[in-house]
């Protein structure tokens, strides 16, 4: 900063200015260097003990020279928040590579990154790149000239404004998210140019105007608690999406599947006293009640408990999809088996003769149907929200243990209770005489609830093997050794 200041008493007019030492030594004359050279070392000596110096310079108007002339150093301590540390270390244990980028000393840089255990990678600014001074264009192939050197660094000393824009230009052309944190005009071109800008506490306008968040509490911790709150959000929206799939796969295939391979009519026994139709289907009650308890439960996965991942999350559609086709497949397959089971009830030879059971009317075998779909559904949600784990891994929050069991209670009764009717001229009835097929439903739902996870966690590892559409990428920086000629 500069102002020109008058003596009203004597008229005289003078210029002051004040900033970072190197920078106010570029304003002396060459004549002044004993008194640069003194600058200097009393600036790293105080910079060795943490020390911040601020250079203080004066021009007299009155003499016509317009020379610059060192009036001294003022000095203050400015140490890192208390939080500071823990903030840095919670982001590195979320994935996320902090970089400091200061004005200040490179010595003062160097000691406060290791009171913040930030690295001993800090490095000066001659190497860094600058705008075009003509055209103020970045450089060519700025990613691939600086990245290294940017990755490589923990951080930057005594850089500029568009250092600090140019540093996060390179990390975006690298392909990374970039967030900037600052709170002064010279932050401004950089927070603008990040992913993410936030305007820390106190920060000037220009700060505020640049930046996308806007931080109302002193500190960071701030970042790490929306970090982690924003990725409990992507983990619910993901298991919301792959439930959703799956669901409707199982609902779609099922009934599209069975009403083309199945045709009851094949499968009735000469002693039925009831036709049993040529294809089947199902009342539209009962499927207007499985989506709606269906729907109801889904609400609950808001609510649910969310672990955030350790590392950066982004969006990857196919193997999402892989997931919840994995998934509706064999909830799919083991409704399409159990219809061919219990079709097959009245065979001699088939499974239910050999387990000692008598065949099902065709309307118990509606209602069955019903019960396996509804119960197959409601417990496909617990496996899709645990992503790449068991289901029993991760614990339910109450509000969805609730949901899910008052949807799947409801689904048993009905199954149990529904009267003898013809909805839709379909023959249904209930299984309230015939509770053996009713226990063999849920029995068989259960057994393939855990194949169904286990295929799920095998799909998984799977990809994750294969690295299949890069699931393995993070975004993470790993450990880049910077270029020899960076070293400072």
């Amino acid at each position: 900063t500069e102002g020109t200041l008058r003596n009203l008493k004597t008229g005289a007019e003078f210029k002051t200015t004040k900033g970072a030492p190197h920078i106010i030594l570029q304003l002396l004359n060459e004549s002044e260097k004993a008194v640069i050279e003194q600058v200097e070392a009393d600036v790293t000596k105080f910079g060795e003990m943490g020390i911040r110096s601020m250079g203080v310079a004066k021009m007299d108007l009155k003499d016509g020279k317009n020379e610059w002339k060192m009036m001294g150093l003022l000095t203050f301590l400015d140490p890192p928040r208390p939080d500071t540390k823990q903030t840095i270390i919670d982001a590195n244990k979320f994935g996320v590579n902090v970089k400091m980028i200061t004005g200040d000393h490179l010595l003062i840089a160097k000691q406060t990154a290791s009171v913040l255990s930030m690295g001993d990678k800090i490095f000066g600014s001659e190497n860094l790149p600058m705008l075009d001074p003509e055209t103020k264009q970045k450089p060519a192939n700025l990613g691939k000239t600086y990245g290294n050197l940017c990755l490589a660094a923990d951080g930057f000393a005594q850089v500029f404004p568009e250092h600090k824009f140019l540093i996060v230009e390179t990390l975006r052309e690298l392909g990374y998210s970039v967030g900037m944190t600052g709170d002064g005009v010279n932050d401004a071109p950089a927070l603008k140019r990040a992913d993410v800008g936030i305007a820390v506490a106190g920060s000037t306008d220009a700060a505020r105007a640049a930046a996308a968040i806007i931080l109302t509490e002193e500190g960071l911790s701030t970042i790490i608690h929306g970090i982690i709150i924003a990725r409990e959000i992507f983990s619910r929206i993901s298991n919301f999406i792959t439930y959703r799939i799956s669901a409707t796969l199982q609902l779609l295939l099922f009934f599209f599947i069975a009403i083309f391979a199945f045709h009851p009519s094949s499968y009735q026994p000469e002693d039925s006293e009831d036709e049993w139709p040529e294809y089947f289907h199902m009342p539209v009650l009962m499927l207007m009640l499985i989506t709606l308890l269906n729907d109801g439960t889904l609400i609950t996965i808001a609510y649910d408990y969310a672990e955030a991942s350790p590392t950066p999350t982004k969006w990857n559609i196919p193997a999402l999809f892989i997931t919840s086709t994995v998934l509706g497949m064999v909830s799919c397959f083991s409704s399409l088996l159990v219809l061919y089971i219990l079709l097959d009830s009245h065979d001699p030879n088939g499974l239910f003769a050999k387990i000692g059971m008598s065949g099902v009317d065709y309307g118990q075998i509606t209602a069955a149907i019903y019960l396996k779909v509804s119960v197959s559904d409601f417990l496909t949600l617990f496996s899709a929200r645990t992503g790449p784990k068991f289901f029993w891994q991760v614990r339910p929050a109450p509000v969805l243990l609730i949901g899910g069991t008052v949807a799947l209670t409801v689904s048993s009764l009905l199954s149990i209770v529904w009267p003898v009717s013809e909805p839709d001229g379909i023959m249904t009835e209930g299984l309230s005489s015939n509770m053996g097929v009713f226990v063999f439903v849920w029995l068989y739902c259960l057994v393939f609830w855990i194949v169904q996870d286990f295929a799920k966690v095998a799909s998984y590892k799977y990809m994750y093997h294969s690295n299949f559409n890069g699931i393995n990428d993070t975004g993470v920086i790993g450990d880049i050794v910077p270029p020899k000629d960076s070293l400072v």
